[in-house]
């Protein structure tokens, strides 16, 4: 009987000991005692298959992340379904530990608070966010270590982790693509120039290549529109741009080409 359990017994009648003969303790002796290994249930010791990524397909996830978060983040609420700590975990996860040829993402949870600069805790609470809302799910590990009397001793390792697809996490509404708006003309984000001499080569229309040539008023686009000229043998043809936006020939009717008299 140790000292404490004395202790208890003389100074304090009734007090439980807390040694052997105490059947709460026999009992949490006998429940440690069956376990074949000192490890977490459901650990496996096989190969993991990892899924590589690139870049800028976490970048994408990352922005997922963050528009989930803003989605379900309730007024006067400080966090949504991933909160603060599970972005900093999911930055952490993407961008200080992922292999990007490989897809290898096994941290240890130590390792991950200090990429993210956050407690052990507030790790815990990201990655459970995060797995509540199906975006991340993991593998426990284990690996045979051998004994020096004989034998191998099962011995935890770090998790093997996995982001899932955006379209498996619950509660996530994707952006609609088409209902995006419209950039002003001439702004950032618009449509490029229409090019009215490369949609006339493309046609086989002299009489629209000739006029987007003049169009331009440049001095090497006025070469290249004699030479087309000359090439149909209107070198005198002059061309007027009517109100409605047609082009009309002036000068002799010319033969060949696709040039007509108007």
């Amino acid at each position: 009987m140790t000292f404490a359990n004395v202790m208890a017994g003389t100074l304090f009648p009734g007090m439980p000991t807390l040694g052997r003969g105490n059947a709460r303790w026999e009992e949490a002796a006998g429940r440690a005692s069956s376990a074949p290994w000192p490890v977490w249930a459901g650990s496996v010791s096989g190969p993991v298959r990892w899924a590589p990524m690139t870049k800028a397909q976490a970048r994408r996830i990352m922005d997922d992340l963050q528009r989930f978060e803003r989605q379900t983040r309730q007024p006067g609420r400080q966090d949504g379904a991933i909160g603060r700590n599970g972005l900093a975990v999911a930055r952490a996860l993407l961008f200080k530990f992922m292999n990007w040829r490989t897809g290898r993402l096994d941290p240890s949870q130590a390792a991950i608070a200090e990429a993210a600069a956050i407690s052990p805790k507030s790790v815990e609470r990201g990655l459970a966010a995060l797995k509540a809302a199906n975006v991340l799910n993991w593998l426990r590990r284990c690996v045979a270590d051998a004994q020096s009397a004989g034998g191998f001793l099962m011995r935890q390792i770090s998790s093997a982790y996995a982001v899932l697809p955006v379209g498996q996490w619950k509660g996530y509404r994707a952006p609609n693509a088409t209902s995006a708006t419209m950039p002003e003309p001439g702004t950032w984000g618009d449509h490029p120039p229409a090019d009215p001499y490369g949609e006339a080569k493309a046609a086989g229309d002299m009489v629209g290549r000739i006029a987007a040539l003049d169009a331009m008023g440049s001095g090497i686009a006025a070469i290249h529109a004699r030479v087309l000229r000359r090439s149909v043998g209107a070198e005198t043809v002059r061309l007027t741009k009517k109100p409605d936006g047609r082009f009309i020939l002036n000068g002799p009717a010319v033969s060949g080409g696709s040039l007509k008299e108007a």
